[in-house]
Formats: C-alpha cells, structure tokens, sequence
C-alpha cells in the first residue's frame, strides 16, 4: 500500500505548499521595503522591486533543496547572483522587523522556524559531549 505525503487538509506535495508560501512571504517583505523605500501603493511594486520579485520566485520555483531547507540564508546551494543576493539581504533585513505589525502570524512562524532550525544546529554541535553548562563549569 502506498503512502501518499499530505499536508494540513489532505494536500498534497509538500514540497510545493512550502514553495507556494516561501513565494509569498518573499513578495510581502518586497512590497513591504518597496512601499517604505520608494512610496508605492500598497499592491504595487516598483519596475526595480518587480524584478528582484521575480529572480526571487525564480530562484524558488527552481529550487532543488526546497522539501529539507528552512530559509534561503542557510541552504548550502546559494543560487542567487551577488547583486541580487545583496539586494534581497537589505530587503530582508528593513523588512523583516516590520513584518511582526504588517504579517504577525507570518513573522512568528518565521521566528519559530529560526528557533527550531537553531536549536537543532544545537543539538548537533553537542551531540554526545554531555551538558554544555558542564563544559563552561569546567574553564
């Protein structure tokens, strides 16, 4: 008997529910920096901000680490140009605060995934070497 990979309600394809909301977020921190930094109405983008939408989409629609990977900052495949790398860092980093009163839910579950996604980089780093309290009781 097969199993089939389902999300939520039955959907399946988690891998494509996941790059359908990594989308999304992505083109709400957009419009986001793009209505702060170049006074567009809210809906709208820039000729400048449409293009980075669209690498970025780009970028995830063809993403192969997508079903394992967290965020695009820690994937170890950085697919990103430089200039576009460095474009969506500052769209990212004005954006991001700001996400908590325009997208709470969104920024909280973005938090919650930083803090899993932390805490098992944690559990690796001391996988086996006991309490790292112990090791600091120790100097």
């Amino acid at each position: 008997m097969a199993v089939t990979n389902t999300v939520g309600g039955g959907v399946p394809d988690a891998p494509e529910k996941k790059r359908q909301q990594e989308k999304a977020t992505v083109g709400l921190m957009i419009e986001l920096y793009c209505r702060g930094h170049h006074g567009t109405p809210k809906g709208r983008l820039c000729p400048d901000c449409a293009v980075l939408r669209d690498y970025a989409d780009a970028r995830v629609d063809h993403c192969p680490h997508i079903a394992t990977k967290t965020f695009c900052s820690v994937c170890q495949t950085h697919c990103y140009k430089p200039e576009m790398r460095e474009r969506i860092r500052q769209v990212m980093r004005w954006s991001g605060p700001r996400m908590l009163f325009h997208h709470p839910v969104l920024a909280v579950r973005h938090l919650a995934e930083t803090r899993k996604q932390k805490k098992g980089q944690y559990d690796i780093e001391y996988a086996g070497r006991g309490s790292p309290l112990r090791h600091f009781c120790c100097l």
